[in-house]
């Protein structure tokens, strides 16, 4: 649970934790170079906002209803750009008639079971922090209404294994509380999403969220023994095992299901004792792609494996406060809960020499670039929120690429985010996960916004993006899940016997079509 603190209703995370935009000025006008227009848009008041009747009275039998209208508000979106402009104005497009706090699965059986017989849909919604649309009550009007499934109050961990080093956790409890509540057993799941402070572990699952290694345990797919989910059609369970061959996985068809397949409530997930061996350093590079990307390269496929090996663009370093503007910065780190870990900095530290790498060497624990990089990483979805009532729009994308492509694709990518915004504009890149084969490249959008016509221009820039992935090979998500508003782009990159397959599971699991309609496959 996240205490006392109050949810921000039209933004990103907290209230106490959002960014003064005023202070934020210097670095529009003087970093990114665009013209201020001198006024701070501030939100329309929650009081202001006007929501339709519920279409259903309160069934019977089914705890934790509540038709509360900050309630309904703050599950209306999830936290992309459009959401939260639509949100900031007052615009609620698609409000659920009712959310649900479910404590027990006993309450998600009633809640599916009642949705079933009444024809309503259901939207799972565990930390509301998705990007794409997937949890936004957006539904076909051929349904009586739609309820939103709130998770966040099945947040503890239910048992701990130390001898297998795993734990059984419910799928509501977020970030924060989940590694306090581990810390008790000295252990940690070692999952860091930027999302962290508020996203669940079934959210983490649904999506198939990528965490805190760069390298080896990138999603949560690799840190699952077991899940378990709730479907209009029963229980869904699998066996708790290291590995299996046993036919395709069925934790292999909830990962990425995004709430169509069942209401994820709990699972075992790998956990590990606190690394006690940490070794970073921040690497400038002249060049991004020749040197600093040949660098990334060597390092995925060296067997090093780093934990931590994000290769930032030198404007996108500039903004972060971990360079100048002049070099590209690779922030390298190693971890162990068991050895030192200098040997292996020093031999990845050779591969970027190599490659024309340089650094310098740190005053302290936590200075330095590693430390402002890291500071930044936190708050940069805050920094969005800031920077829309400044009148910019700030956006991100990511996906995956082979290495043998990657040169081309970000030169595609990028030029055509820049063509279809137009100047002014900047597009920066970081590569968050890398593999042998290819890196994960995060790009960020900035560029002046046209003040009342943000959501016609993130839609010029969004299509730009989508489809210049796709025609690149790409993919059109490396963690941030489908939702709707990649469901487009991921029809065009599955193949179409797969997609009737999944639409046959939706129908064996969910019949009725209650659960997240629209999401992955049709209504």
């Amino acid at each position: 649970m996240s205490g006392h603190r109050q949810r921000a209703w039209w933004g990103w995370g907290f209230e106490d934790g959002k960014i003064d935009p005023v202070a934020l000025a210097p670095l529009v006008r003087d970093v990114l170079g665009f013209p201020l227009s001198g006024d701070v848009e501030q939100p329309v008041a929650l009081g202001s906002v006007v929501l339709p009747e519920p279409r259903f009275p309160r069934p019977d039998g089914i705890e934790g209803w509540s038709t509360d209208p900050r309630d309904r508000v703050e599950h209306a979106y999830g936290r992309s750009f459009p959401d939260t402009v639509r949100a900031f104005r007052g615009r609620i497009d698609h409000a659920p008639d009712a959310v649900v706090f479910a404590r027990d699965e006993d309450a998600i059986e009633a809640t599916l079971e009642w949705a079933a017989r009444e024809d309503v849909a259901v939207v799972p919604f565990g930390g509301g922090t998705s990007v794409v649309g997937g949890v936004e009550p957006r539904v076909p009007s051929d349904r009586l209404g739609v309820v939103s499934l709130d998770l966040s109050r099945m947040d503890r961990v239910l048992e701990v294994d130390d001898v297998s080093r795993a734990a059984r956790i419910q799928g509501g409890v977020a970030g924060p509380s989940l590694e306090r509540q581990l810390g008790e057993h000295g252990l940690t799941m070692r999952f860091f999403p930027q999302s962290f402070e508020l996203s669940t572990l079934g959210g983490w699952i649904a999506t198939r969220a990528g965490g805190h290694f760069a390298t080896v345990w990138t999603h949560v797919d690799d840190l699952v023994e077991s899940v378990r989910a709730i479907t209009p059609s029963g229980a869904w369970e699998s066996r708790r095992l290291p590995g299996s061959g046993a036919g395709p996985s069925p934790d292999r068809m909830l990962l990425g299901s995004e709430g169509i397949l069942g209401v994820i409530t709990e699972a075992w997930v790998r956990v590990q004792p606190r690394p006690q061996f940490r070794a970073a350093r921040a690497v400038r590079f002249k060049d991004f792609m020749n040197g600093g990307s040949a660098a990334v390269r060597e390092l995925a496929q060296s067997g090093l494996n780093p934990a931590n090996c994000r290769l930032v663009d030198a404007l996108e370093a500039q903004q972060t406060g971990a360079g100048d503007g002049t070099h590209a910065v690779l922030v390298l780190g190693f971890e162990s809960t068991a050895a030192e870990v200098d040997a292996q900095l020093a031999a990845g530290l050779a591969i970027c020499r190599k490659h024309g790498g340089e650094w310098d060497q740190p005053s302290g624990s936590g200075s330095g670039a590693v430390g402002a990089w890291r500071e930044a990483f936190i708050a940069m979805p805050y920094l969005r929120d800031a920077l829309l009532q400044l009148g910019v729009l700030s956006d991100t994308f990511e996906t995956a690429i082979t290495w043998d492509r990657w040169p081309a694709f970000h030169a595609s990518v990028t030029g055509a985010v820049r063509e279809a915004l137009g100047e002014p504009c900047r597009v920066t890149c970081r590569m968050t996960h890398v593999y042998p084969d290819g890196p994960a490249p995060y790009f960020t959008v900035l560029a002046p916004a046209r003040r009342g016509d943000e959501l016609a221009q993130w839609e010029v820039m969004k299509r730009a993006a989508g489809d210049a992935i796709i025609e690149a090979g790409g993919t059109i998500t490396h963690h941030h899940a489908v939702g709707r508003d990649h469901r487009e782009w991921y029809d065009a990159q599955r193949p179409d016997l797969f997609a009737a397959a999944l639409r046959a599971v939706k129908s064996a699991v969910d019949p009725g079509g209650v659960l997240n309609p629209g999401v992955l496959v049709d209504a």
